[in-house]
């Protein structure tokens, strides 16, 4: 594994566990200004919205498991980053699984690899 993709994947744990914690200033870190994510239902979310959401708790990540976690570097500042995910998740006091693949854009900027934008899909 090189470089680069130890980086991309420690921004990616640490990401799973910034968002379990709902500890704002990593998530600020992991995030660029501009990220955008498009859900499984086709809904979009910027890095405000996550951020809210993990200030205000209204929906919290209890755990995260992700699977073949693939990294494709493209340029030197450019890497598409797949896989799949369970999440147990609470929202409005009720718990449920969430299961997604997903594919994420990431780029370096300043020396540090952000995520840029997401793309979540429900599996067949």
């Amino acid at each position: 594994m090189t470089d680069d993709e130890q980086q991309i994947l420690k921004l990616f744990v640490d990401g799973d566990r910034a968002l379990i914690a709902g500890d704002v200033g990593e998530l600020s870190r992991i995030y660029t200004d501009d990220y955008v994510q498009y859900d499984e239902s086709g809904n979009t979310f910027k890095k405000l919205d996550v951020i809210e959401n993990a200030k205000s708790g209204k929906t919290r990540y209890i755990s995260m498991v992700s699977t073949g976690r693939r990294i494709r570097i493209l340029r030197d500042d450019v890497a598409i980053v797949h896989g799949a995910e369970d999440d147990l998740v609470e929202q409005g006091g009720q718990r449920y699984s969430a299961r997604y693949i997903y594919m994420d854009v990431v780029m370096k900027r300043g020396g540090s690899w952000q995520i840029v934008g997401s793309q979540l899909a429900k599996p067949s």
